[in-house]
């Protein structure tokens, strides 16, 4: 493990991009990045910010079994369900990180110092369910620094309005087109109307929108691959970028209009994008290209720690790589088009993609929750 004075000499693109506005959160969590102070650590010398979670996380964390014996053992005396057993486990993770970023969280006003839980995955085509799944998670983290994961589902665009009319903080996730990301700012702003007809106050309401961007970049170079001809080849690695750019624009229009103002004056947050899935899935690409080229001030961008660590070592960090470049994006995913690749196709395909892999995740975990409390019950 880096020493404290190492980390915080070799930090410098990490500064840099935080000193743009770019909030640096942590996509990965577990029992054992806690107790053993990592994650204090790249608090205090990374500029870790925030957490972000998914059921893959846990999954990897939980299924493992590391930090998790003596309360798994617990659970089994007690005879609790598996679904309740995971509950259990994976809010105790969350509030003990929640008070790791506390004074994060003091300190920013409540910006950042968040960590985010996600709503059973198995719910994403259920809006009612979602709703009060949400409300049960952010009753069991009890800190108000706890932010839940809604997909950008169909379903979920209601549920968002609900949970934040409710008072409730959302990152809403799997957001991979620009249509779906203008009504996730929509269910937002609807849930801030809502909130305030309530009585609410706003200022204690925060958002993020998290903007899915590999990914983007796997599909369609793949479906380019297959064309294999010099134009398409020359769009490798260019759409998952202009999209991010494109959401980005779309976030300055909304929320630089007249329905926001309206409620800026009552104190209300701005709903930031957040870059997510910035790991580079294509080794031919530079490990950083998704944080270096989308840097943009009032974002977030949550990283594995491997694209951490490669942007604390190599990271080019330069300014603004986002807002100039509007309509090289719109030429880019245009030219896509014309070569017949739809993006309406790809963008539906990944959200479908997306919630799949989150529900074999969650049900991976199930499974290995399940075999556990099995085993702990027998020794017991």
């Amino acid at each position: 493990m880096i020493t404290v004075t190492e980390a915080t000499a070799s930090a410098g693109a990490l500064k840099r991009l935080s000193e743009q506005g770019v909030s640096i959160w942590l996509d990965d969590l577990s029992r054992g990045r806690i107790a053993s102070g990592n994650l204090a650590e790249l608090v205090e010398t990374s500029h870790v910010v925030g957490v972000t979670t998914n059921p893959s996380i846990f999954q990897a964390a939980i299924g493992s079994g590391a930090g998790y014996e003596e309360q798994l053992a617990e659970l089994a005396v007690r005879g609790v369900t598996v679904d309740e057993a995971v509950r259990m486990m994976t809010t105790a993770d969350v509030r003990a990180a929640a008070d790791v970023l506390e004074p994060v969280y003091r300190a920013t006003g409540g910006r950042d110092g968040r960590v985010s839980i996600e709503v059973d995955p198995r719910l994403a085509h259920h809006t009612e369910a979602t709703v009060a799944e949400a409300k049960q998670l952010a009753w069991l983290v009890d800190r108000p620094n706890v932010m839940i994961k809604i997909p950008a589902t169909r379903a979920g665009l209601p549920a968002i309005t609900e949970v934040v009319a409710q008072g409730i903080s959302v990152n809403v996730t799997l957001i991979f087109s620009l249509e779906r990301y203008r009504e996730v700012m929509d269910a937002y702003l609807a849930g801030l109307e809502k909130a305030q007809r309530a009585g609410r106050d706003l200022s204690t309401i925060h958002s993020v929108a998290s903007f899915f961007v590999s990914r983007v970049d796997s599909e369609i170079d793949k479906r380019l691959t297959v064309l294999g001809t010099e134009e398409a080849l020359a769009l490798k690695g260019r759409a998952a970028l202009a999209n991010a750019r494109l959401a980005y624009a779309a976030y300055e229009e909304v929320f630089g209009g007249g329905r926001w103002l309206a409620l800026a004056g009552a104190k209300a947050n701005k709903q930031r994008p957040l870059w997510a899935s910035t790991g580079v899935k294509d080794p031919a690409y530079k490990d950083t290209l998704y944080v270096d080229e989308l840097v943009a001030p009032g974002t977030v961008n949550t990283m594995p720690e491997a694209t951490l660590d490669a942007v604390r070592d190599h990271g080019e960090i330069t300014g603004d790589t986002v807002t100039g470049g509007y309509a090289q994006a719109r030429a880019d995913l245009a030219a896509v088009e014309r070569l017949g690749i739809s993006y309406d196709e790809v963008v539906q395909q990944l959200e479908d993609e997306g919630v799949a892999k989150f529900e074999t995740a969650w049900q991976d975990l199930l499974d290995a929750v399940t075999k556990s409390l099995l085993s702990k019950g027998a020794d017991a």
